[in-house]
């Protein structure tokens, strides 16, 4: 055994990548786990090309999966890199090492902005995105010379910069020219305790220069996610170089390990011309008829198909970043063929997808506009709905209009819907995939899932830049990913306003059991709203039941007063799940249980904030439902609209929420025990 170890370790090896889960190197890109998109590619002697000298380009490769980093996190890297122009002293942009959450980069533009950002999306704080340019032209963004290394932070307006150089054994400058066609080695570090960052280069095969070219103090907590993309971008435009990557070594929360040298690929010079053998031309012999034939239906099927994937942009349309291509996300989804399905529902169904080019797995949401009206305000909430970033969110990649048809394309996530986990439908014939939906889902995963759902809510009402209303909280849109994290999901319902304004009035969208019983009189998308359907969600998981069920006996019917009779009753442990065995703390069911009646109390203004709610589940609020909360009448005819005398004692600030109104959580003595963060078993 130990022997076929070693072996393994030495072919692995000799293939020029060694990885760890949080480091790696590469002495060549052949085989590399890599994420390719736009013109990349990894030539057959294992060189990353980025672009070639082609005009008009734009190339990413990133790590293949994203990499966890934290407030206190350090990185270090090192990578050689080349810059080829066509013709000496005539070359294009350059390229950038990046961190962003996405390996995708959607809505960046070629040219200056290196296939990083645009104009539109250029210094928000939002895009989290961090890199180090070695860009070859000056450009209008504040460049310093047409020859610099630069670090930008969420802009190409560099937040430091200087001209390409080393320092050597005696301390002194010494200039290199980026875009020389010859190889030139980088070094990237950032201290978290130092809050520092400092980027070095040195021409090949010289050591490490002991004083770095760029030294700069900059805290990047705010701008690096706990799920980052690390990689490189590169793009041409009016002019073009070739981009080269020849070697690659990372590592978090320590020194990247050092580069072989003597075992990187070669690269294309200026003016090296493919070597390939003429291709011998035995056509001439054929009849004249039969060419022109062939000629005729080939260039037949390519109209045709390209008809059929053709797509006229309005003006207007061009403004909006994160816009995918109709005929990358119909090759995507194999022509949005059945067995790509993924999931349907009143307004769409959702395909799976492997985007061309970079083989992102993604999930693209097909819903049907019925009306050109309002078509220009979507697209505009849904590329704003693209900026948001938090990790119980499924990522909104982008979106692409074509015809009556509106696309979204969403991260895809592989464990499926917490819907399908609770409920096992659409179980496939794979005995060993029918075997795992089937198992119960356990109590712990489902507060773990609420919580994080709650976390979600908590970031759309109060934390984002404006209030998002996601007006479809349900089960079928909590997705889970690869490690069963819970993420709300479809967007595509959301709306925005501003915080401190109004909510508009709409027209009543949702899931029949999710929504609030003041949408028929309001006809408005308010954050109480989202609680209720929140509220329901809770009900849901706790008990293993639908919020509507419609085979069941009247009085079981709707879960909200079914529950609501039990708890009238002193046996609401009686609605938990069955089917969990009694393998929960009845302390936290009775919690959810109580908490979700509480949420979808039929006065808005009695609901909860998300905020509240997070900290009850939580641990740092008292619980926020008194026995004395429900009253007999199960209808709630006579309950008075005046929350103080059933809304919770909380030691933290009331929301912000300024649809609530004030003094909205008057203080309540609960018998209950407070809770301190370590469970309520304390």
């Amino acid at each position: 055994m130990v022997l076929s170890l070693a072996v393994s370790l030495v072919w692995f090896s000799a293939a020029g990548v060694i990885s760890q889960r949080d480091s790696f190197v590469f002495n060549g890109f052949e085989p590399a786990n890599l994420s390719l998109n736009g013109a990349s590619l990894v030539r057959s002697n294992g060189a990353l090309q980025l672009t070639n000298s082609s005009l008009n380009l734009i190339g990413h490769s990133f790590y293949h999966r994203p990499l966890s980093f934290r407030s206190d996190t350090s990185f270090s890297t090192t990578f050689v890199f080349a810059i080829v122009p066509p013709v000496p002293g005539q070359g294009g942009h350059g390229l950038a090492f990046t961190i962003a959450p996405s390996p995708l980069l959607p809505g960046a533009q070629i040219g200056q902005w290196l296939g990083l950002l645009n104009s539109t999306t250029d210094g928000n704080s939002s895009n989290h995105v961090f890199a180090v340019e070695f860009d070859t032209v000056q450009g209008q963004n504040g460049d310093i010379d047409s020859n610099h290394v630069g670090i930008d932070i969420n802009s190409l307006v560099s937040n430091a910069s200087e001209s390409a150089a080393y320092y050597s054994g005696d301390n002194q400058k010494q200039a290199i020219i980026l875009d020389d066609a010859v190889p030139i080695q980088a070094w990237v570090g950032y201290r978290a305790r130092e809050k520092r960052i400092d980027v070095t280069i040195a021409p090949f095969r010289v050591d490490k220069p002991h004083r770095p070219l760029i030294s700069h103090t900059l805290d990047l907590s705010s701008v690096l996610l706990p799920s980052m993309y690390v990689g490189f971008s590169s793009a041409t435009m009016k002019l073009g170089s070739a981009h080269y990557i020849l070697g690659w070594s990372f590592s978090l929360n320590g020194e990247a390990r050092p580069l072989d040298l003597s075992r990187l690929p070669s690269f294309p010079r200026p003016g090296a011309g493919s070597k390939r053998a003429e291709t011998i031309m035995i056509v001439a012999s054929l009849s004249g008829t039969f060419l022109l034939l062939a000629v005729a239906v080939i260039l037949g099927a390519y109209l045709i198909r390209r008809a059929k994937l053709s797509e006229t942009l309005e003006d207007w349309e061009r403004d909006y970043p994160h816009r995918f291509s109709y005929k990358d996300l119909y090759l995507a989804t194999k022509g949005f063929k059945d067995r790509e399905v993924l999931g349907s529902g009143g307004f769409g169904r959702v395909y799976k997808g492997n985007l061309p080019g970079s083989g992102a797995e993604v999930a693209v949401k097909r819903v049907s506009h019925g009306s050109k009206q309002g078509v220009r305000e979507f697209i505009a909430e849904v590329a704003s709905l693209g900026r948001l970033r938090h990790r119980n969110l499924v990522q909104l990649q982008g979106w692409c209009k074509r015809n009556d048809d509106l696309l979204l394309v969403y991260d895809y996530m592989p464990n499926g819907s917490l819907d399908r986990l609770i409920f096992h439908e659409d179980d496939d014939d794979d005995e060993h995939e029918m075997q795992q939906q089937r198992t119960v889902l356990g109590w712990k995963e489902r507060y773990r899932i609420l919580q994080d759902i709650a976390a979600a809510l908590l970031y759309l009402h109060e934390e984002w830049e404006q209030v998002v209303v996601h007006r479809d909280v349900k089960a079928s849109n909590v997705l889970l990913d690869s490690e069963m994290n819970g993420r709300l999901g479809d967007f595509g319902l959301s709306r925005l306003y501003e915080h401190g304004s109004n909510p508009r009035t709409t027209h009543i969208v949702g899931t029949l059991g999710y929504l609030a019983p003041e949408l028929t009189r309001t006809y408005k998308a308010t954050t109480e709203a989202d609680v209720y359907a929140y509220g329901a969600l809770m009900l849901e998981v706790a008990c293993g039941r639908r919020p509507v069920e419609p085979k069941a006996a009247v009085e079981e019917m709707l879960l909200v007063e079914w529950v609501q009779e039990l708890y009238s009753e002193g046996k609401i442990a009686d609605a938990s799940d069955q089917r969990l065995n009694g393998w929960y703390m009845k302390e936290e069911m009775e919690m959810v249980l109580k908490l979700g009646l509480l949420c979808t109390h039929p006065q808005p203004q009695a609901r909860p904030s998300m905020r509240h709610v997070w900290q009850a589940l939580g641990g740092h609020a008292l619980l926020p439902l008194e026995p004395r909360f429900m009253c007999e009448d199960l209808e709630f005819k006579n309950m008075s609209t005046d929350s103080s005398s059933i809304l919770m004692q909380t030691p933290l600030e009331s929301s912000s929420d300024s649809l609530r109104p004030e003094g909205g959580f008057d203080t309540v003595h609960s018998p209950l025990p407070l809770l301190d963060g370590k469970g309520l078993s304390a």
